[in-house]
């Protein structure tokens, strides 16, 4: 009985100290952590930011400020409205000078874009049902608009949580405002798909009837439409479009950026 109670007496003792070794332990592992998940986090930023800069170099239809600046200039000549509120959007339904996205078996809009933002112009739609239906015939895949008609209001709650987004006013403003540009999502796009995709928005900018970014953060094309393209017709196809005299000179293509693409949506 007592080597057993020296024995029990001994585990006891040495309990604490076993048991101190291993929050000290425990307690030095806590404290490297974090400067480990720190480092790791810097570098997987740096990589993504490298990544995400070569991506938007290897665009020929990146954005770019001077193409935002060009989108509110044309929205200024066509005399567009920049919708400012829910009221000015209604009237504007009712009057049919915006017009209902059509959901068919090539073109779909995303789930989450409130009813009374799935309109657009009319030739913003002409143009949509075009595109869905050029890539439905040569990959079989559906296109997803992401976004369309904006208000200012709207513009203005949504540049408090997306640094990202464009202003709701003056010459930088979301093009969205005027209801000729939408967002077509490239999620679930094939390499050959966005390869096709941009020579196609390519083409049809350098005609003067568009003008494209292609965005990264939301993996998007966003794309301003313009009254010209009512002259090719809802039937006209690519190759055809570029046999089209522009009526004016060709826009060149922007210079590469050397930083991820600004503020647009």
């Amino acid at each position: 009985m007592k080597n057993r109670a020296i024995v029990l007496f001994a585990v006891v003792t040495l309990l604490p100290a076993s048991m101190l070794g291993m929050t000290r332990s425990r307690s030095r592992a806590a404290k490297s952590k974090p400067a480990h998940l720190k480092a790791t986090r810097a570098s997987r930023q740096r990589l993504r930011l490298a990544r995400l800069r070569a991506l938007i170099l290897a665009s020929p239809v990146h954005g770019t400020r001077e193409s935002l600046l060009h989108q509110n200039q044309m929205i200024t000549e066509e005399q567009l409205e920049r919708i400012q509120t829910d009221d000015e959007l209604q009237q504007l339904i009712l009057a049919e000078s915006l017009v209902r996205l059509p959901e068919t078996r090539d073109l779909g809009v995303a789930q989450n874009l409130p009813e009374e933002r799935r309109y657009c112009r009319p030739w913003t739609r002409d143009f949509v049902v075009d595109f869905a239906h050029e890539r439905w015939e040569k990959f079989r895949r559906p296109t997803l608009v992401t976004s369309a008609v904006r208000t200012a209001e709207f513009q203005h709650k949504l540049m408090r949580y997306n640094h990202n987004a464009a202003a709701e006013s003056g010459e930088l403003a979301s093009p969205h405002l005027s209801g000729a540009t939408i967002d077509i999502g490239k999620r679930g796009m094939s390499r050959a798909e966005i390869k096709w995709a941009r020579d196609y928005l390519l083409a049809l900018q350098n005609q003067g009837f568009l003008d494209v970014e292609e965005e990264f953060r939301q993996s998007v094309f966003h794309i301003s439409v313009y009254r010209r393209y009512d002259t090719l017709g809802a039937d006209v196809s690519l190759a055809d479009a570029s046999a089209v005299p522009a009526e004016a000179a060709p826009k060149p293509a922007a210079a590469l950026p050397a930083v991820p693409d600004p503020p647009r949506n």
